[in-house]
């Protein structure tokens, strides 16, 4: 036999004697313990039961313990509740250091916390936080359109835009309406100003008058000055520079934005004296202004109706002239994009103001939709989409200011049961698909066939 198989056997043969005697000593013990205990054996019976029912309890109590905590880790419930409180201090902490580097010297520093900002506000709602941090985010957006350069002018105006969209038109909103004013109307009307920062402050103006303003003569003197820039595009006789356009587009949307909520009375003058300017405006080489010219013409229409049901201009035939020519442009020094753009626009509002009829555009968000049928309501819509970009939905959905402004009501308050519900799977959306795509090709092909009357 091998030296280790034999050392093994040894050692094992060892350990099982050893293991005998000491098992034998032990049942010795034991005998002897009984023997000398055989009077009190009821106690002892009496103490043992009580200890094993009281091991008996800690060991139930401990798989108890253990399974609750099995259960909350299967169930998710609180680790999720605390991945989210997680995630929210970090973003809290992030807003935070944006707004502190807003201050900084670091001409970088502040744009890329500008755009930090922009993104975060344009995607939640996030009213409560900027409420407490109102007066600290103000003065330092009021350094940076004062101090900036174009570019950092611009996010400021932007940012400014967005926190009025998040407070509102309380208190708090009109004080941050009231301290900025002047400095956007500054930077307005400056001639020296960079483009785009005067683009930026025109579209802010706009925005938060029509959301903040509590005074009609805060909103006669935004007026006022939006006009202003109006009237230079009058004077040049639509010659326009290429760099300017923007600026000109952006004041006359904030114009006609805040036309919306103007009294009858400015309304009447103003269809006195721009009605039949904005038509020339229609002759211009930008697509951009004459898109613009052909919204504002529709809802001046439409205000003009809401006054006057059989309201009509002089000029209306030959507007409606002009319109048939743009809704039919097919010049090829166009780009595809632009043409088939303004082609879309100019046909409905040639419809609306041959007819007096809405084309109504649906809004799906969530569980809900929203209709917009009037050119005022497409306006306002139109503003807040260019603003908030793709987290307008979220914020129809949960934005209280919007909601307000759109008639929603109070955000819904939904369980996930619920949204699951709501939506449908991928082969269900797969199958109407399909079935509508076959539908379309059978009537399509009956139209294609060179026997079929075709008239």
């Amino acid at each position: 036999m091998p030296r280790a198989r034999r050392s093994a056997a040894a050692t094992k043969k060892g350990s099982a004697s050893r293991g005998s005697l000491r098992q034998e000593l032990l049942q010795l013990k034991v005998s002897d313990k009984l023997n000398l205990s055989k009077g009190s054996r009821a106690g002892t019976r009496a103490d043992s039961e009580a200890s094993e029912d009281e091991g008996a309890s800690d060991i139930l109590s401990h798989c108890s313990s253990t399974s609750e905590c099995v259960s909350v880790a299967e169930d998710g419930s609180g680790s999720d509740a605390q991945d989210l409180l997680s995630a929210q201090e970090q973003r809290e902490d992030k807003l935070k250091e944006d707004i502190d580097n807003l201050t900084d010297k670091s001409v970088k520093t502040r744009v890329t916390a500008l755009g930090s900002l922009r993104l975060a506000l344009s995607s939640q709602v996030l009213s409560d936080f900027l409420a407490e941090r109102r007066v600290t985010l103000t003065d330092a957006l009021e350094r940076c359109l004062k101090k900036g350069k174009d570019e950092e002018q611009s996010l400021a105006a932007a940012v400014l835009s967005l926190l009025c969209v998040q407070l509102g038109s309380g208190s708090e909103g009109e004080d941050v309406f009231h301290c900025m004013k002047p400095i956007l109307v500054s930077i307005l009307t400056d001639s020296s100003a960079g483009v785009a920062a005067r683009q930026g402050c025109a579209s802010a103006l706009g925005l938060c008058c029509f959301i903040a303003a509590a005074d009609v003569e805060d909103l006669v003197s935004c007026l006022s000055v939006l006009e202003g820039i109006l009237t230079v595009l009058y004077a040049e006789n639509n010659g326009t520079p290429p760099s300017h356009q923007a600026l000109v587009c952006a004041a006359m949307q904030s114009w006609a934005l805040l036309l919306t909520i103007c009294p009858a009375s400015r309304i009447q003058k103003t269809l006195e004296s721009h009605l039949p300017r904005l038509s020339e405006v229609l002759a211009c080489e930008s697509v951009s202004l004459r898109i613009a010219a052909g919204e504002s013409l529709a809802l001046l229409y439409e205000l003009a109706r809401d006054l006057d049901e059989d309201f009509y201009s002089e000029d209306t035939d030959a507007l409606c002239v002009m319109l048939k020519q743009l809704a039919t442009d097919s010049n090829k020094y166009r780009a595809k994009t632009d043409r088939r753009k303004q082609r879309s626009i100019f046909r409905d509002v040639l419809h609306y103001i041959e007819s007096s009829e809405n084309q109504a555009e649906t809004i799906k968000f969530g569980l809900e939709v929203m209709y917009v049928d009037s050119w005022a309501r497409r306006r306002t819509y139109s503003l807040f989409k260019d603003l908030l970009g793709s987290g307008v939905r979220h914020h129809l959905q949960y934005n209280e200011v919007l909601r307000d402004i759109f008639s929603l009501g109070a955000p819904l308050v939904l369980d996930a049961a619920a949204i699951k519900a709501s939506k449908i799977s991928r082969m269900e959306k797969h199958m109407v698909n399909s079935a509508a795509f076959k539908a379309r090709t059978k009537a399509r092909n009956r139209v294609r066939d060179k026997r079929a009357d075709v008239l």
